[in-house]
């Protein structure tokens, strides 16, 4: 494709004036399209203005319900080169059944290799440790400390076969467990005072489905279970925007980490490749990052019909608007203030590693738009960007130079571009 030349501007001149029933029904909504500004609008970057870092992107592995990521599909999950996701993060399970542990080991061991993290989420105890009751299944209140010790287990196994957890989970989605284990705030808070102190690795909970605060809250409020844990984890499944801020864990989770750890949006029913829609996916992680202030952003099957890899291992359209934050904005990076909003339907977030920034930018009109970005305390930059769009894919876009901490750029219609300066 031909790339639209950008123009950098001197300083002194002006600028230019899980459910699929679930997501379905209460996904974010698709903004009508706006009409773009006659003029260039501004943004501003502040490169001194730091939020909160960066810990990586990713998705799920679960061999017993999927098969297996395949040795190439790792290195496109994990690694970074051309055509690949650079994926940070995989999450794998923590299954009740012993036998089934080895199962996770070739595709944990590899995205170790690559410089991912590795979580592990528990959908059950051992059947031994559960019991009825009116509302399910739930672990014997007698069983919390070898369920403890059950956790440990397997960090140790996986750790004796190559891959170091960076953190375990209590239980995944407590609060939507038709088909397994369920928790109450309560019994959480108990576990993690009584018990959580004793696993040998980071503890995450509460892992809620739809980021639920009446689960965290209890977890931030008692000073004993907010020492035994270490992140709070939480999925995003039909959670509004207005959802996303958590005022409290700025109040009281500091030290603690802040992973959206599961998610599939805006459904599991579309394929993945189906264009404007999988601009929502940029959309999504944009808002998380920057309303949510989430470290993190883990979707679900790595590759599925309608996630970030197709059935036949490539990457796919949604996984492309994931590739823009992942293959750039590295983990320790640090999200940096910037103009969020400029005009209606576009979305920017800016990062920063040392002296290089990283500008993500999202245009879901149907029309171009112009913008002037003004990078606060920088001078020159050589910038270099990539363009996912309907006839495009993580494709290179152009080069260019910043001088005088400015440039203009356009975005073309429907489209998410990635600008890295250097």
């Amino acid at each position: 494709m031909a790339a639209r030349r950008d123009h950098s501007e001197n300083a002194d001149s002006q600028p230019l004036r899980r459910r699929t029933l679930l997501a379905a029904g209460a996904a974010l909504p698709v903004l009508a399209a706006g009409t773009p500004a006659a003029a260039a609008t501004s943004v501003v970057v502040e490169p001194s203005n730091v939020q909160q870092t960066i810990l990586g992107f990713g998705g799920m592995n679960h061999t017993v319900w999927i098969s297996d990521l395949t040795a190439a599909q790792r290195e496109t999950a994990f690694g970074n080169g051309a055509g690949q996701l650079g994926f940070t993060v995989l999450r794998i399970p923590v299954h009740e059944d012993r036998a089934n542990w080895s199962r996770e080991v070739a595709t944990a061991r590899r995205a170790v290799e690559l410089g991912a993290k590795v979580i592990a989420s528990p959908w059950n105890p051992p059947a031994s440790m559960t019991e009825s009751f009116s509302g399910g299944k739930r672990l014997r209140y007698s069983a919390y400390g070898a369920y403890a010790q059950h956790l440990n287990d397997f960090s140790s196994f996986m750790a004796n076969n190559g891959v170091n957890l960076y953190g375990i989970s209590v239980q995944n989605e407590p609060d939507y467990a038709q088909e397994w284990t369920a928790w109450t705030s309560a019994e959480i808070v108990r576990f993690l005072r009584e018990n959580a102190g004793a696993i040998n690795t980071r503890v995450i909970a509460p892992e809620s489905f739809q980021y639920r605060k009446n689960l965290s809250d209890p977890i931030l409020n008692d000073a004993a279970a907010l020492a035994n844990v270490d992140i709070i984890g939480a999925h995003l499944y039909g959670t509004q925007p207005a959802d996303f801020p958590y005022p409290l864990f700025r109040q009281k989770g500091n030290g603690k980490e802040l992973w959206m750890t599961e998610v599939y949006h805006p459904n599991s029913s579309d394929s993945a490749d189906a264009w404007p829609q999988a601009l929502d996916v940029g959309e999504h992680v944009h808002r998380a990052l920057v309303d949510g202030r989430f470290q993190t952003y883990v979707w679900w099957y790595i590759r599925r019909s309608y996630g970030p890899m197709r059935e036949d291992g490539q990457i796919s359209k949604r996984g492309a608007n994931m590739a823009h934050f992942s293959k750039w904005v590295r983990p320790g990076c640090s999200r940096i203030t910037a103009t969020a909003n400029p005009q209606s339907n576009v979305y920017i977030s800016a990062f920063k590693s040392g002296a290089r920034i990283v500008i993500v930018a999202i245009n879901k009109n149907t029309s171009p738009v112009d913008h002037v970005f003004t990078v606060r305390d920088t001078g020159s930059a050589a910038i270099s960007t990539w363009l996912t769009s309907q006839s495009a894919t993580l494709a290179h876009y152009n080069d260019f130079t910043m001088s005088n901490g400015s440039f203009n750029a356009q975005l073309p219609a429907r489209s998410i571009r990635t600008f890295v300066l250097n």
